[in-house]
């Protein structure tokens, strides 16, 4: 394209959801809002549990504090934008921004993948080699992969930023989604797409299969370890300390898998419906993960519960 073609833009603006009507704009702004401060109340809550009670300061709750780190950070990177553009109808980001933002998206995704897989062979050591599990997954060594996981996310967003920044970008500044993302950004560029898409995602691939085939690879060992487990109750009692982890694994891999899968099959979505589920996906598990937590784990139920209590005791005490 010639050169005199090209505009160079300063911002851009994000349209949310495009076949939203205005009169729902409050509706959705407050929404929003309601999910954003549940995802931080709830995580806020896990994380003072775990500061204040040394019984949950274990290897496998290391790895949900960072989850909840990941959940917490990816949240307000993207939300504050987008409630923003339906309660001040200001959907405008600086050109800046929008790479800063894709980046981080791409970012804690990344690295939230690959703590699931963490939290995968912690339940794999624990129950398949329940008498060394202390010598394996000793703090250090749980650092050691959760440090990992911080740093092998950078790859792939900062491949993907060093290689888009630079283009001329000609298409308008109209983002059709409700935060910045490689693909939405990309698609504006005066430059054969393909060239940037494909790495992507492979890339994308590469983080969601390596770290799902860590994970289908853990719990099938787990399965046959429970398996051989006499007693009914102990098989249950066994598997019920990977159910948590199980349905966060759910949420967070099968609706991104039924994403990418429908776009290589070609099953084609309105723009509101592909958007709708990118944010279920995107934000219903770090509002729920918390909850989850909490009322699934026997550990951190008793830990909030001798709290509560301990908590009515002392406002009594003070009446008194």
């Amino acid at each position: 394209m010639p050169a005199g073609n090209v505009s160079f833009i300063k911002d851009f603006y994000i349209v949310g959801f495009p076949g939203l009507q205005p009169h729902y704009y409050g509706l959705v702004s407050a929404i929003l809002l309601f999910v954003y401060v549940c995802t931080m109340v709830g995580n806020a809550v896990f994380f003072a549990l775990f500061v204040t009670s040394k019984s949950l300061q274990k290897p496998v709750y290391y790895c949900v504090i960072n989850l909840i780190l990941c959940d917490v950070l990816f949240t307000t990177t993207t939300l504050p934008n987008i409630i923003s553009r339906y309660w001040f109808r200001d959907g405008t980001i600086s050109f800046l921004g929008c790479f800063l933002q894709m980046f981080f998206v791409h970012y804690f995704g990344s690295v939230t993948a690959r703590q699931l897989a963490v939290m995968a062979i912690d339940r794999y050591t624990a129950i398949c080699f329940p008498l060394r599990y202390h010598s394996i997954m000793t703090n250090r060594n749980v650092l050691i992969l959760i440090l990992g996981s911080w740093i092998l996310g950078l790859v792939g967003p900062l491949m993907m930023i060093i290689r888009a920044y630079p283009l001329p970008y000609c298409a308008g500044n109209i983002i059709v989604h409700c935060y910045c993302d490689h693909v939405a950004i990309i698609t504006l560029a005066c430059a054969n797409i393909e060239e940037y898409t494909y790495p992507a995602f492979i890339n994308a691939m590469v983080v969601l299969l390596g770290s799902l085939t860590i994970i289908v690879f853990s719990y099938c060992a787990i399965i046959v370890a429970v398996l051989r487990i006499s007693s009914t109750q102990g098989r249950l009692k066994t598997f019920s300390t990977c159910s948590p982890q199980l349905i966060i694994i759910a949420l967070f891999f099968l609706p991104r898998c039924f994403n990418y899968l429908s776009a290589i099959i070609n099953i084609k979505f309105s723009a509101d419906l592909r958007i709708v589920i990118v944010m279920i996906y995107s934000l219903l598990p770090p509002m729920i993960n918390p909850l989850i937590y909490c009322l699934r784990t026997d550990e951190v139920k008793k830990v909030l519960i001798s709290h509560v209590q301990r908590k009515k005791i002392c406002n009594k005490s003070r009446l008194h």
